[in-house]
């Protein structure tokens, strides 16, 4: 018997009984389902995460203050980063393009009668745009001189837009924050959600000079009292008092002296390319560990964070539970493949006489084994193909009723249909081989 008679005579045997075949295959489809919808989901997943951590800057780098340590003991209190910070490893780290100081307030917005709480008021410098990827879609941006004076200016989110504004302009706007006037002078392109679920449209951004001395009451009165010795530190805009030393010279390495000048909250850097994140994130070590005056010994006063660090976390916790969730998954195959090796060991046993009859009339023992193990593969390969069109219509029905993000696994069909051919190789040749393994004189005796 040539293989093409083989195949016919076995999908004869196979629709001779066709609700025992397709209650055999059942657990081949629903295996099969399970793991094209958990690995589209997976999938989909996976790509809404890259595309969220892109939206936040794949080279952006956060710099935050951290705990102090005295006389080798943490204290809790919080070492501050300020603006000079930022201007230095500007100035003084070669794979850094892009730096600003961030300063973050809270409290009502109010237009018109009309009031609404932000997620976010935030105080950014010229650059800050560029470090997260974030384009303004009508008026014009925060640039450096409106830093320099401290203008009250502010761009705006399309919620804060859609809430205050509806189809009104918001251009030109007065918007007033904590009993404090902006002109709005821009609005910004819609971002969405973040992985977190929080609205990044929900914000105000204004220069981050106003936000520390009109918002945060970071007045230059609490600098009146510093040493008129120390270091020449004022800028342009007169928001700081001159005089200020951001980091007088230690003398006991176990006395931190008190702060004494107009802190920030935190800095954003980004890295000229991907791979030069951790270049650049040993350069603004260097630097803040030189300007804050920090033993070789001692740890640092403030924690670096890096966009490929939370890409990498989030990646591994949703890859754990899709590999989680495929081993369920892959049980329910092997269940399947359990029931295809029962019905094949009935099978062989209600047709012995028939087996017995074929090796009577020529057949050898490899067209009998090479005929029951075509059978196994095709009901598997029928349960397989069945199973992955409810599984890819399965993840659409999720994506549609639930808002699950889904996308085609390519990989995952080959994976299932790969399986399924495995599990009826492997589960079907033990039915096959004991065929084979027939007498024909008994076969043909038995009734």
């Amino acid at each position: 018997m040539n293989i093409f008679r083989i195949i016919k005579s076995a999908i004869k045997a196979i629709l001779r009984n066709p609700t025992r075949t397709f209650l055999t295959t059942l657990g081949i489809v629903i295996g099969t389902a399970s793991v094209i919808a958990l690995m589209e989901v997976g999938s989909g997943a996976q790509e809404t995460l890259e595309k969220n951590i892109s939206a936040m800057g794949v080279t952006t780098i956060n710099i935050r203050p951290g705990t102090v340590t005295t006389g080798g003991v943490k204290s809790g209190t919080r070492a501050n980063l300020t603006a000079q910070d930022a201007e230095a490893i500007r100035n003084e780290c070669p794979h850094v393009v892009a730096v600003s100081p961030v300063v973050s307030a809270r409290g009502q917005i109010i237009y018109a009668g009309k009031n609404w709480s932000p997620y976010f008021i935030t105080g950014i410098d010229e650059d800050y745009m560029r470090i997260s990827n974030w384009h303004v879609e009508k008026g014009s941006e925060i640039d450096a001189s409106r830093i320099r004076r401290g203008a009250k200016v502010c761009l705006i989110g399309s919620t804060i837009v859609r809430e205050l504004f509806g189809s009104e302009n918001p251009i030109g706007k007065d918007l007033r924050i904590q009993n404090v006037v902006f002109k709005i002078i821009g609005t910004l392109k819609s971002k969405g959600a973040n992985m977190f679920g929080m609205d990044q449209d929900d914000c105000v951004f204004a220069p981050w000079t106003t936000v520390k001395s009109r918002l945060k009451g970071a007045g230059q009165s609490s600098l009146s009292s510093v040493s008129s010795s120390s270091v020449n530190t004022s800028s342009s805009d007169g928001i700081y008092t001159t005089g200020v030393s951001f980091y007088p010279e230690i003398k006991n390495a176990d006395r931190i002296p008190p702060v004494r000048f107009v802190n920030v909250d935190s800095i954003s850097a980004s890295a000229d390319s991907l791979e030069n994140v951790p270049k650049a994130v040993e350069e603004i070590t260097r630097v803040l560990r030189r300007t804050h005056r920090i033993a070789k010994d001692a740890d640092n006063d403030f924690n670096i964070r890096t966009m490929s660090e939370m890409s990498d976390f989030f990646t591994s916790q949703t890859k754990t539970i899709t590999n989680l969730l495929l081993c369920v998954a892959l049980i329910s195959l092997l269940v399947g493949g359990i029931g295809i090796m029962n019905i094949m060991l009935v099978s062989v046993t209600e047709r012995t006489r028939e087996i017995g009859l074929r090796m009577a009339v020529g057949a050898k023992k490899s067209d009998i084994l090479r005929q029951f193990l075509i059978e196994s593969v095709v009901m598997c390969l029928m349960g397989g193909i069945i199973g992955m069109l409810l599984g890819h219509g399965a993840s659409l029905l999720l994506a549609k009723l639930m808002n699950w993000p889904s996308a085609i696994s390519y990989l995952a069909i080959v994976i299932s249909v790969g399986v399924s051919a495995v599990i009826g190789i492997v589960f079907g040749y033990y039915p096959a081989w004991k065929a084979a393994r027939l007498d024909p004189i008994e076969a043909l005796r038995y009734e």
